[in-house]
């Protein structure tokens, strides 16, 4: 949806909605394809509270009517629900594991791995794909990444996760072909983190 008049009160999504979705998405597909490469993100020009622009530009060009989204409590503000009802279309669920796509802007604070859909033996690629924005993608524990798309091996380091995250990521590789995949949204970029990377470090 382009953006909006003025009178609306609500920030603009894309000004060029088709084109600025798939330069999105080929940014999603890069990091997805090549885990723990950090690749610069396409942006919209400002997001409400707390969620940040980068995030806001994946949640655009990935989410519609079809897909249901659940926001951690951080996210879910009356700004933002406004923002990515009119944007996009999405039904907002209670539960994380009734979505098919998650908004993480308070990753300290995130649900367990487990907590969303991880699909089934029929059909594991409706498993939930949880997108986490974090305030860094270097600078903090590193870990090491080995799997497909991976050369040898790849470093990723995010900041501001818990404690117990490594355990969740090494337990959802363990599900593959089932598991939850992970997008990162920093300030400027995106990292990706499928189920089928085996963190090691």
């Amino acid at each position: 949806m382009n953006a909006l008049a003025p009178e609306t009160g609500l920030l603009p999504g894309f000004s060029d909605p088709v084109a600025q979705s798939q330069k999105v998405f080929r940014v999603v597909l890069e990091a997805m394809s090549r885990p723990g490469t950090i690749v610069a993100a396409h942006t919209v020009a400002s997001a409400p509270r707390p969620l940040d622009p980068v995030a806001a530009a994946l949640i655009l060009a990935l989410v519609d009517y079809e897909t249901p989204l659940w926001l951690d409590p951080a996210a879910a503000q009356p700004a933002v629900i406004d923002y990515l009802r009119f944007h996009c279309g999405c039904p907002l669920v209670e539960r994380p594991d009734q979505a098919a796509f998650a908004l993480i802007t308070d990753p300290k604070s995130m649900p367990p791995l487990s907590s969303f859909y991880l699909g089934s033996d029929e059909y594991p690629d409706r498993s939930t794909t949880v997108i986490v924005q974090v305030p860094h993608l270097d600078g903090g524990e590193g870990w090491s990444l080995k799997g497909p798309g991976i050369r040898d091996q790849a470093i990723l380091s995010a900041g501001h996760l818990p404690a117990a995250f490594k355990a969740w990521v090494q337990d959802n590789h363990l599900l593959f072909p089932r598991g939850i995949d992970l997008l990162f949204a920093a300030p400027t970029h995106v990292a990706g983190l499928p189920r089928s990377t085996q963190l090691e470090g």
